[in-house]
């Protein structure tokens, strides 16, 4: 039984999008947690000292001299969870309002968001901690919250409309979630509760909202972050690679331009022609362009519809 389900989270992990890949690394994180703390109890752990020890190992703290010396930990807090709820919460949400943001803006941009957020949270939390404030502050925050919120304003930011269907209240557009949500973290500040996390929650929706909002312009701040992940990927392919470098033979084929021309959309062809996934592509660049707001009622259907499928 159980190495079907490691074969099944396995070909998840290769074959899933993007989204898939950050759910999954976050859960396997949460059971190794769990796992270590199950094992050191019985070794001398019982007042849970060695355990705490090692979460903060990968925690953002309050302290500089403890980010400063562990600078991993403005990634790895991101990915961390210790709780049940805490990361059954956190990865329904990000699933859920994680597709839309894949569906609109593209599954390549779904982990520069989350790192994007994540790290403004951390840093968010770390500054506020700080800064002379009547709030109280834990000495180390984790989990995936930033990260989730910038997503979510990414998604309400880009489809502000867009309906939501949820339980006992139907459809909702995606604009009042994101305000209710943004709402609640400043209710946690004004009764000082996890303020720490709050301000990190905050710091991941505001990165968000940059983010969507330089997108709109033009300026993808995504990019330079696949840039610099394509680059680590390929130095640890490169660096576990056992090719060997050879001469690389190439074959042209010479009717290959013929066969393009030939099998190729003609010019002048009309939007009706169109296949659905060329208007897909076009209606996406608009809103890169323009924003979601510049699509007709016609296009706003078609991407609704697209995204249900």
């Amino acid at each position: 039984m159980f190495s079907s389900i490691w074969y099944d989270v396995k070909r998840q992990f290769s074959y899933g999008n993007m989204l898939t890949r950050i759910i999954l690394v976050n859960i396997g994180v949460f059971v190794v947690a769990i796992l270590a703390k199950l094992i050191m109890m019985p070794i001398g752990d019982g007042d849970g000292m060695a355990y705490q020890k090692l979460l903060r190992f990968f925690m953002v703290g309050a302290d500089w001299k403890h980010n400063l010396t562990h600078p991993w930990v403005f990634i790895t807090h991101m990915f961390l969870h210790t709780d049940f709820w805490h990361i059954l919460w956190n990865m329904l949400l990000l699933y859920w309002f994680g597709r839309i943001v894949g569906d609109l803006l593209g599954d390549r941009r779904i982990l520069p968001i989350y790192l994007l957020g994540g790290l403004a949270g951390g840093f968010a939390y770390f500054i506020m901690a700080n800064v002379p404030t009547p709030f109280d502050f834990g000495a180390y925050a984790l989990g995936a919250s930033a990260a989730f919120m910038a997503i979510l304003v990414v998604a309400g930011k880009t489809a502000p409309d867009y309906n939501i269907s949820l339980l006992f209240l139907g459809d909702v557009k995606l604009k009042y979630i994101v305000a209710v949500l943004f709402f609640l973290d400043i209710i946690g500040l004004s009764n000082n509760n996890n303020s720490g996390g709050s301000f990190g929650h905050l710091g991941g929706a505001v990165m968000g909202y940059i983010i969507a909002q330089q997108l709109q312009h033009g300026n993808d701040l995504t990019t330079p972050v696949n840039s610099i992940l394509n680059s680590i990927t390929s130095f640890f392919s490169n660096l576990f690679s056992e090719k060997a470098p050879g001469p690389k033979v190439a074959y042209k084929n010479p009717n290959a331009k013929k066969q393009r021309s030939g099998s190729g959309r003609q010019r002048g062809t009309s939007p009706e022609d169109l296949s659905h996934q060329e208007k897909l592509d076009a209606i996406l660049d608009k809103i890169k362009q323009t924003g979601y707001d510049s699509l007709s009622p016609s296009e706003k259907e078609f991407l609704f519809n697209a995204s249900k499928k």
